[in-house]
Formats: C-alpha cells, structure tokens, sequence
C-alpha cells in the first residue's frame, strides 16, 4: 500500500476535525453576536435551547447554563441518527455539539448592530453557511438537522423545508409567550439559514445530465458515470448534424457530483455534447454517497 493511501484515512479525520470545530466557533459566535445580542430564538434544538432558558429566567428567575439544556435536547436526536444515518457521522456531529455548547457559554455577547432585520438576515446567513462546513465534513450541527439527515437518508426526500415547518411551530410558542415581534424576525432568521443550508448542501440537489457521445467513445463515458456509483441508459440515436449515428446516455447524479462528472465526461470524450438539468425531484433508487 503506497504511502499516500496511508496518509489519506489521516487527512480526512484532520479535514473534519478543522471543519467541524471551525463550524462549531462560527454558530457560537452567532449565537453571542447576532442572536443574543437580537434577542432572537433560532430555530431547531438551538433555538428550543434558548426558548428554556428564557422561559426560567422570565417565569422563575433561573439563570440556566446553555449547555446542559443543549446537550440533553440533543441526546435522543443522536441515538436516531447512531441508528439511521452513521456511526462516524454522529460521531461528528456530537463533536459539533458539545463545542458549541461550551463555546456559547465561553464566547462573550458581542453586539455588531441593533438592526432587527440585519441580524436577522446576516445572522440566518452565518448559520447557515457554518452548518453547511458541517455537512461538507459529513457531519451536522446536532438538533433537528440529525432529523432532516435521516429523513434525506431514509425516504430520500429533501427535508429542509419540513424542518422549517416545525421550527415555525416552535417560533409561535416563543410569540405566545414573549411577544410576537421577536417571533416573527425569527421566523425571517430561520427562513434565511434553511435556504442557504439548501443552497450550498452539495448532496440535497439533484441534477441530470443528458450526454450525447459517438459509439467508439461510449464505453469511456459511461466508466466515468459508474465510477460515481451512479447507473444511466443509453438511447441509440442519429444526430442530424452529419446523420451519423450516436448515444445519448441520461443519467441523475448529486448537484456536487455534476461538475467534476462533467468534467470527467470532457476528458473522455472531448467533443461530447453535455446538457445539465436541475432536478426538482427523484423517485426510485437513487444512490446516496454514504455520509460515514
């Protein structure tokens, strides 16, 4: 075994340690920067978190630590994922966890601006680009993002905005109980994290790629698709150009597959005609990347 394969179990373990403890110091910082300092209630286990903290301080006179609360909202969430989605994606995600735990009661409140809408905006941003380090190091923040994953995994849907559904709920008890202006830009918060977690998640888009080859370059193409664990059809054809005879090879792959597919495509069979659809849906069997 060439040394380089030894080396590369290591550089994956350091590459998710360095994403995910980064992701982990941006949330906190967040959360101390933007949410504390707006008042806001973020949503998921965070933000349910922050809701019990709130709830013991206003109605008891608590002042409750943010970790142990976000800890114990997070325990069964992982025993699920453990289950479902992957030992050494839980695993990670735990790592995030128990980071953002300590570093949200280590990191000082750091107020940047007292515009609502701008906290709420770059604020949702923030938290979404540093859960999507997450999921490039295969792991997640913890709370209901090991729900989305595991309902992604399991019935290979995308589960974002069914996520955000319940974090509206869990927004409307927070309205209910402390006045609903703060609810409602949380909500906006909320609304802007989920769409940039869908936008820069490489596995929760779908693309389909309509490639048209000659029959002496075919064989080539398609080891390219197959090495991405993919399959495709190939429809026999005669391109109306030059009327000589050709395949078109119709495959789907993952958004962050497609580039480097294409790529690959090019370098098979340079004068290869690719066309890349966004896909809206997929049923039947698809093949996920395992997030291990």
């Amino acid at each position: 075994m060439s040394e380089k394969a030894v080396r590369s179990p290591v550089r994956d373990i350091l590459f998710r340690l360095v994403l995910v403890t980064l992701a982990s110091l941006i949330i906190a910082v967040n959360m101390k920067s933007f949410v504390q300092a707006g008042d806001l209630f973020p949503g998921g286990f965070t933000g349910l978190a922050r809701l019990t903290q709130r709830a013991a301080w206003e109605f008891w006179g608590v002042d409750i630590p943010f970790s142990p609360v976000y800890l114990l909202l997070n325990a069964v969430p992982a025993a699920i994922s453990f289950r479902f989605v992957g030992k050494k994606f839980t695993l990670y995600s735990c790592q995030c966890i128990v980071l953002v735990s300590i570093f949200t009661d280590l990191v000082p409140t750091i107020p940047i601006t007292e515009d609502l809408l701008l906290i709420c905006v770059f604020g949702g941003l923030i938290t979404g680009f540093a859960v999507s380090l997450c999921l490039r190091a295969r792991a997640t923040s913890g709370g209901t993002d090991f729900i989305a994953i595991a309902l992604s995994e399991r019935k290979n849907i995308d589960a974002w905005n069914y996520i955000l559904a319940g974090n509206a709920v869990m927004l409307t008890v927070a309205g209910l109980l402390f006045g609903w202006e703060r609810a409602l830009y949380s909500i906006i918060f909320q609304f802007t994290s989920t769409q940039t977690i869908r936008l820069l998640d490489p596995d929760s888009g779908r693309a389909t790629l309509f490639i048209v080859t000659g029959r002496e370059t075919v064989g080539g193409v398609c080891a390219q698709i197959q090495d991405t664990h993919h399959t495709a059809t190939l429809i026999e054809g005669v391109g109306l150009y030059n009327g000589e005879p050709c395949v078109m090879i119709y495959t789907v792959v993952s958004v962050g597959e497609s580039k480097g597919l294409v790529r690959k495509v090019r370098q098979a069979d340079p004068k290869a005609f690719v066309n890349v659809i966004r896909t809206e849906r997929v049923h039947g069997k698809f093949y996920r990347r395992p997030r291990d």
